[in-house]
């Protein structure tokens, strides 16, 4: 079985999981939409007492075993593989739209490149969606296809160090820019009369769990290459800090704009499709600062969506005994299909299912409600289903550290997540 070469390397991997679409586009849209500097607060919470210990939890599981997600799964109860590949479904389910919104990203990396200035409305009004996507499903399949050495590490240990110069690049140009305080008023100085709505702490909780990539069993796979001697959770507060570092520089990059340019901080998705562009369109060096921006979309995207890809490789590798290649064709070409109606419902064929964007159907169905129960069942199997020494052996925890731990993952995260089901699905 394939191992890291180093825990750096590993962490890297880790960490560019986590740091996605998530933590730059989705993050501020969600504190636009929620009352700013008030979300912060449930969000770290959430963090720090749910994320975390589940965290720990997958990758325990992961090193333990040494299997796929389905295997493991097996391994915690006979009758529990039909549930691991239930979670390989949802994720799967993910990553196609995931790619369409990543094949964007790569389209105005390539529009800032060229100094077009291509609306989103006449971006979605082709083909162009399509064909973008495409070429995300290859990148994603290709680079899944040439294994944990040669294709994961390889990309990881380039891009993210490359998304943190970016981001550290554009947050000290934004500190120049005239909207630069009041953005930061926006973004965190809380409003605490908002803490009484119970929809900002659903949003934090799962904005928690999405952005740390966690409930996936991408860290019981990542996991499952993890040499013996790497520090669990040591490395998984490493990859929280980088994680919680790229979010908050993303906030201050794009709520600077914001209010440097008089927009609106609760736009949503199409803020950095559709508004932000017209920013960079007025501002000095707005091509520079276009590149850069989309070029840090991009690599997000691709190091999440890669970790999503390999989940599944893995998984049908192990099941079935076929080549990594072959299982990487195979996911290229299932992708292809799954992800298509999202991407034509945002091209000139405008695909809708009653009166909705299919795209968006997914990211509310999959992504939102998907994603939750996904991480509940991770939850419930891995803790009520093995016993703590699993958790102790792995994680070498003090015995105060193993308790919080333990009762946090068994009790208030299941608790937490089949909350936030069902008052998603309400």
């Amino acid at each position: 079985m394939e191992r890291w070469s180093s825990r750096l390397v590993f962490i890297l991997a880790a960490i560019g999981s986590a740091v996605g679409i998530g933590n730059i586009w989705r993050f501020p849209m969600i504190v636009g939409q929620n009352g700013g500097g008030a979300y912060l607060i449930p969000y770290f919470l959430a963090v720090v007492c749910l994320a975390v210990p589940l965290m720990i939890l997958e990758m325990a599981v992961g090193r333990h075993w040494r299997s796929n997600l389905v295997a493991s799964f097996g391994l915690a109860g006979r009758k529990l593989e039909a549930v691991g590949w239930l979670v390989c479904l949802i994720v799967l389910l993910i990553l196609s739209y995931y790619l369409v919104i990543t094949g964007w990203t790569l389209a105005y990396l390539v529009f800032s490149l060229l100094g077009s200035g291509v609306s989103f409305s006449a971006f979605s009004s082709s083909l162009q969606p399509v064909i973008f996507f495409m070429i995300s499903v290859l990148v994603t399949g290709v680079i899944a296809s040439l294994g944990v050495n040669m294709g994961i590490e390889r990309i990881v240990s380039f891009m993210i160090p490359f998304v943190f110069l970016i981001l550290l690049a554009l947050t000290l140009f934004s500190i120049s820019l005239p909207g630069f305080r009041p953005g930061m008023d926006f973004f965190l100085r809380p409003d605490y009369s908002m803490l009484s709505r119970p929809e900002v702490w659903i949003a934090a909780i799962g904005q928690a769990f999405f952005s740390l990539s966690v409930g996936m069993g991408v860290l019981i796979t990542y996991g499952s290459y993890l040499k013996t001697d790497a520090d669990i959770p040591q490395s998984a507060l490493i990859i929280t800090f980088f994680d919680l570092l790229a979010s908050m520089l993303a906030g201050m990059v794009v709520f600077s704009l914001v209010f440097t340019f008089g927009l609106e901080p609760a736009a949503g998705a199409e803020l950095a499709f559709s508004t932000l562009p017209r920013a960079f369109g007025l501002m000095p060096y707005g091509r520079v600062f276009s590149v850069l921006f989309f070029a840090l979309l991009f690599s997000a995207a691709l190091t999440s969506a890669i970790s999503m890809m390999e989940v599944n490789v893995a998984a049908i590798m192990g099941q079935s005994g076929v080549s990594r290649k072959r299982a990487s064709l195979f996911l290229v070409i299932l992708l292809a299909g799954i992800g298509a109606p999202s991407a034509l419902s945002y091209s000139s064929l405008d695909l809708r299912f009653y009166g909705s964007r299919i795209l968006d159907l997914m990211d509310v169905s999959v992504g939102t409600v998907g994603l939750s129960f996904s991480a509940l069942l991770v939850a419930i199997a891995f803790r009520w289903f093995i016993s703590d020494d699993v958790l102790a052996r792995e994680t070498h925890l003090s015995r105060r550290q193993l308790s919080a731990v333990s009762n946090l993952t068994k009790y208030a995260i299941p608790i937490a997540l089949l909350m936030i089901t069902v008052a998603m699905i309400m």
